[in-house]
């Protein structure tokens, strides 16, 4: 029947899984490595990222007006799609010339315009 003695098989079943074993901790370290990488990436990346614009312009469809002025903070801005960075000089004569503040982020309050 079988050649093997019990404790022989004991010591084939235990070679087996000490080699499953090792190529899955292998793996595991491969991904370990990966996930480092990508972190590594990620905060590289944060680190370069320009600051975000204190200032923007909203732009109509057509791009030729300018439909409102944020902040560079405000979430109503980011959520338009339609928004350019402007300088603090380009804010304030966009509001001098009449275009409206956005209502959320209040830059003409920012800047100290009140009406």
């Amino acid at each position: 029947m079988n050649d093997m003695s019990r404790l022989e098989l004991l010591r084939f079943t235990r070679r087996v899984v000490a080699q499953q074993a090792r190529a899955a901790l292998a793996q595991i370290d491969r991904w370990i490595a990966e996930e480092e990488r990508r972190e590594t990436e990620q905060h590289r990346g944060e680190k370069m990222r320009p600051p975000p614009p204190e200032w923007l312009v909203q732009h109509g469809l057509t791009r030729a007006n300018i439909d409102a002025v944020h902040t560079g903070e405000c979430w109503a801005a980011a959520r338009s799609g339609r928004c350019r960075p402007a300088t603090r000089q380009q804010v304030l004569d966009a509001l001098r010339q009449q275009v409206p503040a956005c209502t959320h982020c209040r830059p003409d309050t920012a800047l100290g315009i009140l009406d």
